[in-house]
């Protein structure tokens, strides 16, 4: 016969058992979640790098081209120099002609200068999509660190049975899918000190 005390450290056991059981199914669906959240966030981080990148390559044409049209507007305005000087000492006859090559010229340069414009406009444009896209790139690397931390916290959890350590690993995953929801939806959440912080 089972004496009473028996009877209590038995149904103790399995109450134990049964909650560390239903402790490992939460933690289990817990991480099957968190894992295919990052999976998610991952695609759209790596299509934000890929955007960066060409942000970037984008900028540093734009100012390359820009430095070409500087360049191309000296020349043309040095050219009308050079003959604004050569026609001072021409012949009559000839002025016409240095006249409408200095016309051109300094067209040429009027023209250069406003597409350099143009191209400075669209460098610094290129530079704030870049800026932009930092933004949500940095938003989904501070998701991915706090949903890896949420994991290791949930494979501990699993380890040692204790609900108060799934509570304490709840805090990282609640602010990593927010991370990641901002990141996939262009939400302005952005933590300028942790940043800062972590850069």
């Amino acid at each position: 016969m089972l004496e009473p005390t028996d009877v209590i450290d038995r149904a103790a056991q399995a109450a134990k058992e049964a909650s560390a059981d239903r402790l490992n199914a939460v933690v289990a669906v817990t991480v099957a979640i968190l894992a295919t959240f990052l999976g998610i966030c991952k695609v759209k981080d790596d299509n934000i790098v890929q955007a960066m990148q060409q942000a970037q390559v984008d900028k540093l044409d734009y100012w390359a081209y820009y430095q070409a049209r500087t360049i191309r507007a000296d020349v043309a305005d040095a050219s009308a120099t050079q003959l604004e000087v050569a026609r001072l000492g021409a012949p009559p006859a000839q002025a016409e002609a240095y006249d409408k090559a200095i016309a051109a010229y300094r067209a040429k340069a009027a023209d250069q200068l406003k597409k350099r414009e143009e191209l400075r406009v669209l460098a610094e444009t290129a530079q704030q999509n870049y800026e932009s896209l930092n933004k949500r790139d940095d938003q989904f690397d501070l998701s991915d660190a706090l949903l890896a931390i949420a994991i290791a916290l949930l494979a501990v959890t699993a380890l040692t049975h204790l609900w108060p350590l799934f509570v304490v690993a709840m805090v990282p995953t609640v602010a990593g899918v927010v991370m990641g929801m901002a990141g996939l939806m262009n939400l302005a959440i952005h933590p300028n000190m942790l940043f800062k912080l972590l850069s």
